[in-house]
């Protein structure tokens, strides 16, 4: 009897021995190969996660849609300073602003064509949208063309600061709420460049 009784615990030891060996040699749990696999899910070798499609949302969609046009007119207001503006600091911030300005245009305008959504079109620069904060109405721009001189940079001046502002809330929601990495850090850029402009056209107001 006693040894059928030692016969039969072998084989149950074996397994049982076996199948701890199991558990710490490397093998993952089921709910950890899970998480694994949903983490890679849908990364192509090769290919950038920002630019994958649905690596964007509704978010970054709509920061492309109503930057774009407010970038134009921002640049639109810029042109005006080159002939118009009589402090020559005025002139080197309006070139800055629309060299900073334009290539991100290129670039909104290349994520909203590689997500298949509609670029806004060119003449939406200098027209007033409900919803995008700091936009000059047509009128706030006929009067801006209209100015000379030194009435001409107090106009720019604060027009190009309300025009910043409403920027920066719009990038400030971007990196609040979106998902595109570009557009995420564009937003971040804006924030710090266009808050630091800010302050720097409030110090040529007190002039």
């Amino acid at each position: 009897m006693k040894r059928v009784f030692a016969l039969a615990v072998v084989p149950v030891l074996a397994v049982t021995l076996t199948a701890c060996g199991d558990d710490g040699s490397g093998s993952m749990p089921e709910h950890s190969m899970r998480a694994g696999s949903s983490s890679s899910a849908g990364t192509q070798p090769g290919t950038r996660p920002e630019t994958q499609p649905g690596a964007h949302n509704d978010q970054d969609v709509m920061f492309a849609q109503m930057m774009i046009p407010h970038h134009r007119q921002a640049i639109e207001m810029a042109d005006l300073a080159a002939s118009r503006a009589s402090s020559p600091e005025v002139g080197t911030l309006a070139a800055a602003i629309k060299k900073a300005q334009d290539p991100e245009i290129t670039q909104l305008t290349g994520w909203l064509t590689s997500w298949g959504v509609a670029v806004p079109s060119s003449g939406m620069g200098s027209m007033h949208h409900g919803g995008m904060d700091g936009m000059m109405s047509a009128k706030d721009m006929k009067d801006l063309e209209a100015a000379k001189g030194r009435a001409f940079d107090t106009s720019f001046l604060e027009m190009m600061i309300k025009h910043h502002q409403g920027a920066v809330e719009m990038a400030k929601a971007e990196q609040a709420s979106g998902r595109f990495p570009a557009a995420k850090r564009m937003a971040g850029d804006i924030v710090s460049s266009q808050s630091a402009e800010i302050e720097k056209m409030r110090s040529l107001l007190k002039r």
